[in-house]
């Protein structure tokens, strides 16, 4: 699976800046396929999608602009998702707490407390909910996984080929599909995944940014949009490393 071997160049300091200050982005249009037939073996994914060796993600509720975001600490970094992009900040050497830096922004831990510090800003944090890291030995087989509400439904991603499974209506109806890979965007964290047959039409977008299960609170690093045939379902999801 992938791994970070360097900071996430998902976007500049300035960009970076209005996104933790800013409201919700509309989704952009997609960009050409840049693959159309069915590989025998599953993609990789972005590593925005991954926890790395963190353990647990941490949910986090910022003021003054009233923003969420999602941590994960690893050894030497820190994983940060906003509601519209991810970044991988070094750790940088401080006398207290925990604190990771990459150029003009940067993320101060003290226990339940954080700070964020941009070009445009400070954003103060306080923890809200923690949760622990989906792993192999809970879903055996599974890259990736995703899951929403009302009614219930999941999403899991073979790691060994480029197959789904689809659970509806509280697990009622299940449906194992193979896809195509229409967008990779490794850069931004973005994919889109398509039927690879006519019917049913599906499309599974998994966009690398803050998210919060809608009836739990509990944090995520991916947004999931689902559209099954004339449905379209929301909820969160993750990268399962192996």
């Amino acid at each position: 699976m992938t791994r970070f071997t360097k900071p996430i160049p998902l976007i500049g300091a300035g960009i970076l800046a209005m996104a933790l200050a800013g409201c919700a982005a509309t989704q952009t249009p997609e960009t050409a396929p840049t693959q159309t037939t069915v590989n025998s073996s599953a993609p990789l994914l972005p590593s925005a999608l991954f926890a790395g060796t963190a353990e647990r993600f941490q949910g986090w509720h910022c003021t003054p602009a009233n923003q969420h975001l999602v941590s994960a600490t690893n050894v030497q970094d820190l994983r940060l998702w906003s509601l519209h992009g991810a970044w991988r900040l070094p750790q940088a050497v401080v006398a207290s707490g925990a604190h990771y830096q990459d150029g003009d922004i940067s993320f101060w831990n003290r226990g339940d407390e954080a700070r964020v510090e941009t070009p445009r800003g400070q954003l103060k944090c306080t923890l809200s909910e923690e949760r622990a890291a989906i792993t192999r030995a809970e879903k055996s087989g599974v890259m990736f996984w995703a899951q929403g509400n009302e009614p219930g439904w999941n999403v899991a991603l073979a790691h060994d080929a480029p197959t789904l499974t689809l659970q509806l209506n509280y697990g009622e109806e299940r449906i194992e599909l193979p896809y195509m890979v229409s967008v990779m965007d490794n850069a931004a964290g973005r994919v889109v995944l398509e039927n690879a047959r006519v019917e049913p039409f599906f499309r599974l977008r998994i966009e690398a940014a803050a998210c919060f299960d809608n009836m739990s609170g509990q944090p995520f690093p991916a947004r999931v949009t689902l559209t099954y045939e004339d449905e379209q379902y929301s909820g969160c999801g993750q990268g399962i490393a192996p």
